[in-house]
């Protein structure tokens, strides 16, 4: 392996002048994260119904007793065998943070612009227990720019992460998260799509410590390495 090596001292005047930036760091994400919560709620105007396994449910039930929710829009599009498989490598550590900010009032529900049998015969395959439902023949994905129409797609770019880009894909993802006031009345808080989902999967974050990182190349595709977790070869 090629890669520089030093004796322990000059690793260790390395690593604090290192630290001294990973300190930054940790501020920065702090401060952006109060700059986050001080957004402007917008009145969440129009009445959403989902399908799910056990019937119709409006955006209000999904909350349950909690006041927060989070909806992941993850991407599984009405005519696909699988789910999409980064949502699914992000979705694989939802469970096991669940246990824990369920407990904080914050609930989690995936919706998909697909079948509630599709939806369920996948989560049942990658042995998931969070909450998903189906936004199919609802406008939903659209009013929160994560699925387009094959008209828009083919009129040019379409808004997406808060620009105009040309996409090829009727079903992206993204997050959103809501408020659900004492009254009942919902504001919608925050959405963020592209890279940002990221920060949700904790495997990252132990690739990002190793000698190696991620080891994705310099495009940084994880399709060159990572899987559905039961398609590994191992």
């Amino acid at each position: 392996m090629d890669h520089r090596t030093g004796t322990r001292e000059e690793w260790l005047s390395a690593r604090k002048a290192l630290l001294v930036r990973e300190k930054e760091l940790t501020h920065a994400r702090d401060a952006l994260a109060a700059e986050r919560r001080a957004l402007p709620w917008v009145k969440v105007g129009k009445h959403y119904v989902f399908d799910s396994r056990i019937g119709r449910v409006s955006l209000g039930d999904l909350f349950e007793e909690r006041s927060q929710l989070m909806i992941y829009h993850f991407m599984f599009g009405p005519d696909w065998q699988a789910g999409c498989p980064g949502c699914s490598f992000l979705s694989d550590h939802v469970d096991a943070a669940r246990q824990h900010f369920e407990h904080n009032d914050l609930s989690f529900v995936a919706v998909s612009r697909t079948s509630v049998e599709n939806i369920e015969a996948y989560r049942k395959r990658m042995g998931w227990k969070f909450r998903w439902v189906s936004s199919l023949g609802s406008d939903f994905n659209y009013d929160f720019h994560v699925s387009f129409t094959p008209e828009q797609l083919a009129a040019g770019p379409v808004d997406y992460n808060f620009r105009q880009q040309t996409v090829t894909m009727e079903d992206l993802h993204g997050e959103s998260m809501f408020f659900k006031d004492s009254d009942g009345t919902i504001f919608h808080t925050y959405s963020s799509y592209e890279r940002a989902g990221e920060e949700l999967a904790g495997a990252y974050r132990f690739l990002d410590l190793a000698p190696l990182g991620r080891n994705e190349g310099p495009d940084g595709n994880m399709g060159k390495w990572m899987r559905r977790h039961d398609e590994y070869d191992t």
